[in-house]
């Protein structure tokens, strides 16, 4: 199909209104700042974004809500792949684009979309500044996060790390401390805290099945730190996220 009649079209009504597209350069900066991490600057062009979402950008349909909804996926599925080029694991950043692609999917205003474009983005920020963190740290102690991350569902002590990585328990938790700012135990506990939020908003599984997961050893011992870290039970916080972010 030859499309050069359509393309100068295009070109023309672009020339004769006077549209103005988002530079190259000023574009990538945008996505620059996602994928180091810079959370404060991102969340500042999310709050400008939002002055006039459709600036700078091409129409994509003659619909308002589906235009906004295609570039709402453009823009994350751009976001995803400058992040697995900075460093994010690829399935990390490909899951978080189909989470947020299907709630474009499933927004019915523009508002909406603006939302979850921002948040999308403040979402990919700061876990691209946590991995900074954990980048600067030492090969033992990324090791021990890696373990921790990977057996949530089992005990984990100090013990239990060192002799996964053959050093002395207590270097292992002078270092641990060092390096993360908390024992082992804080940390633990602060992944199967983060997870559950993640598990509670994107999936129907019960609480019951939740805490299993997580390595609690009831629902009740689940609840009951899940609510001394976040102030709500568990079902508190899934009933908030079916509200909206703003809820939680």
């Amino acid at each position: 199909m030859n499309t050069n009649s359509d393309l100068n079209y295009h070109l023309y009504i672009q020339r004769e209104i006077d549209f103005r597209r988002t530079p190259f350069k000023v574009e990538f900066e945008r996505y620059k700042d996602i994928s180091s991490g810079n959370v404060e600057k991102v969340k500042e062009m999310v709050a400008e974004r939002k002055k006039n979402f459709f600036q700078g950008k091409g129409l994509l349909s003659e619909d308002p809500l589906r235009n906004a909804r295609y570039h709402v996926i453009i823009s994350t599925a751009v976001t995803s792949r400058v992040c697995v080029r900075d460093g994010m694991d690829i399935d990390t950043a490909y899951a978080l684009s189909d989470i947020y692609i299907l709630r474009a999917d499933a927004a019915t205003t523009v508002k909406e979309l603006i939302d979850i474009q921002g948040e999308m983005q403040i979402d990919y920020a700061e876990r691209m500044k946590d991995l900074q963190k954990v980048n600067a740290v030492s090969l033992h102690i990324r090791k021990c996060i890696d373990y921790i991350y990977s057996n949530l569902h089992e005990k984990i002590t100090n013990e239990i790390l060192a002799n996964y990585l053959g050093i002395d328990k207590t270097y292992l938790s002078k270092l641990f401390l060092k390096e993360t700012g908390c024992n082992v135990k804080e940390f633990t506990t602060n992944a199967r805290i983060s997870t559950a939020k993640n598990m509670l908003i994107y999936s129907d599984y019960s609480y019951m099945d939740i805490a299993l997961s997580l390595g609690f050893s009831s629902q009740s011992a689940f609840n009951s730190v899940f609510r001394k870290a976040t102030g709500m039970t568990p079902g508190q916080f899934r009933q908030a996220a079916a509200i909206g972010p703003e809820g939680v």
